[in-house]
């Protein structure tokens, strides 16, 4: 029976927009405001809330209410167990690639005349 992580389907449906990368690279740098986080997008502020809304709900983003402002503040938590995730099928996909690596390496015997077809 397969089993589902849902965090870790909802991190990686939020990294999967180049616009929340962006988003989540520039809120490692610090806190910021809405507005400030919708200035470098040619995206309306609706399309960035709408983003920002994906990102809470993975839990990668904070956002608090500083009077009419909303400041964001990156929460890289889930970012863990994401990176975890991939690091084990690194691991594995690095031992395939060593194990074809060490059989390419073997000394191959050289044909003989019989051998030839």
């Amino acid at each position: 029976m397969v089993t589902y992580n849902r965090q870790l389907d909802r991190t990686f449906g939020a990294l999967a927009d180049p616009i929340r990368r962006a988003i989540l690279a520039r809120l490692a740098e610090g806190e910021s405001s809405v507005g400030e986080l919708a200035r470098p997008f040619d995206v309306s502020r609706p399309a960035i809330s709408r983003h920002l809304r994906v990102l809470e709900r993975a839990g990668l983003v904070r956002r608090a209410r500083d009077g009419r402002v909303s400041r964001c503040a990156l929460d890289a938590g889930p970012l863990r167990e994401a990176a975890d995730w991939v690091d084990h099928y690194r691991r594995f996909w690095e031992a395939q690639l060593d194990a074809l690596a060490r059989y390419l390496d073997r000394p191959q015997p050289r044909p003989t005349k019989e051998s030839l077809p």
